[in-house]
């Protein structure tokens, strides 16, 4: 997974095998569909970029999704097919701010051998990193 990128777990449901229904769990309110899987798929994704905008408009973060196992257990979802859509969040993070932080000289140094390595930017590993312990 990319940088700034969450998996959003989606139970997807269907009456006559062909046309989905898909319900993102881990965003009450947030459903859509599609007359073919893909398309289901495609819907969905754009529900939760649309969805995530509005939750940051007003002030909330970006909730962590949960794994599927823990969806799993609920009823309604009971026969869905599950699956992850995967979106860059990127942009409902807000503006980057410049800030200044004290690390030990060594520590900085391999910060950024290993950001380096990994074609990132200090900022773009520490950000990373970050998001990671949060998760």
């Amino acid at each position: 997974m990319k940088e700034s990128t969450m998996r959003f777990p989606v139970v997807l449901h269907t009456d006559d095998g062909t046309r989905y229904g898909v319900t993102v769990p881990d965003l009450p309110g947030c459903f859509s569909g599609g007359d073919t899987f893909d398309a289901a798929m495609d819907s969905a994704a754009e529900a939760i970029d649309l969805h995530l905008e509005g939750l940051t408009e007003d002030g909330h973060d970006v909730p962590t999704p949960q794994p599927i196992g823990h969806h799993q257990k609920t009823p309604d979802y009971e026969g869905g097919v599950w699956a992850l859509v995967e979106v860059d969040v990127t942009r409902f993070e807000g503006k980057a701010e410049k800030i200044n932080i004290t690390l030990p000289r060594r520590l900085l140094a391999r910060i950024d051998e290993y950001a380096r390595s990994h074609g990132a930017s200090r900022s773009g590993f520490l950000a990373e990193a970050a998001r990671q312990a949060m998760r």
